[in-house]
């Protein structure tokens, strides 16, 4: 893992410290911040957190110290390029661009002021961004997914989802079409620090690699 090879890694969340702070209210009182929709409300959501639910990262762990970390924070260690080798970052509910509690053109400019100021930031020369979603968006897509031998498992990879890259390493004007799913962003990790292979991600599936050219 990241942690036993001493990578440096955080998960940052947007409203992650107004989210804590409104968990704390009495179980009677009406929440403030997370799922509510009330005008002004940033939409705290605690299911997408996800190392929230491992007893490694409970309240009062050096682990959630170290590593579950506020939005806000993100945005002060990009300016001061102190970024961990490997973060990641899930906006607050109402940027993620989600149907019934936010819109594209918020979670859209969210986007690009958060890549300006990456690419303003003292570590941006050496650097990868990935933008993805955890979803397809829509009902349909005109394109089926791969099928037969070689695409995976008896589901198949599933509806294709939006990706882009942005680096100094990224190709440029290069539409990738190798096959990829989700865990392609772990298993580009695992390539890169030298990881031992997480279990259960489908080999047939590229790790991201093809989209860049680290000699340039």
């Amino acid at each position: 893992t990241l942690s036993a090879k001493e990578v440096g890694w955080a998960w940052y969340s947007g409203g992650w410290s107004l989210g804590l702070a409104d968990g704390t209210r009495p179980p009677d009182e009406k929440r403030k911040v997370i799922y509510t929709r009330a005008d002004g409300a940033p939409y705290f959501v605690p299911h997408h957190q996800p190392f929230n639910y491992q007893a490694r990262f409970a309240p009062g762990t050096p682990d959630r110290a170290a590593h579950l970390k506020d939005g806000e924070d993100l945005l002060r260690d990009i300016d001061q390029g102190s970024l961990p080798a490997v973060t990641f970052y899930k906006p607050v509910g109402h940027l993620t661009e989600h149907p019934s509690y936010t819109d594209l053109i918020s979670g859209d400019a969210h986007i690009d002021e958060v890549l300006g100021r990456l690419r303003r930031s003292p570590q941006w020369d050496g650097m990868v961004v990935i933008v993805t979603y955890d979803e397809n968006g829509g009902f349909w897509d005109h394109v089926p997914p791969p099928r037969g031998p070689g695409s995976g498992d008896r589901f198949g990879p599933g509806s294709r989802i939006a990706t882009v890259i942005v680096s100094p390493f990224a190709r440029q004007g290069f539409v990738d079409k190798t096959s990829y799913d989700t865990t392609s962003i772990l298993k580009f990790i695992t390539r890169r620090f030298a990881l031992e292979p997480l279990p259960g991600v489908r080999p047939q599936m590229g790790d991201l690699t093809s989209a860049f050219d680290f000699s340039q």
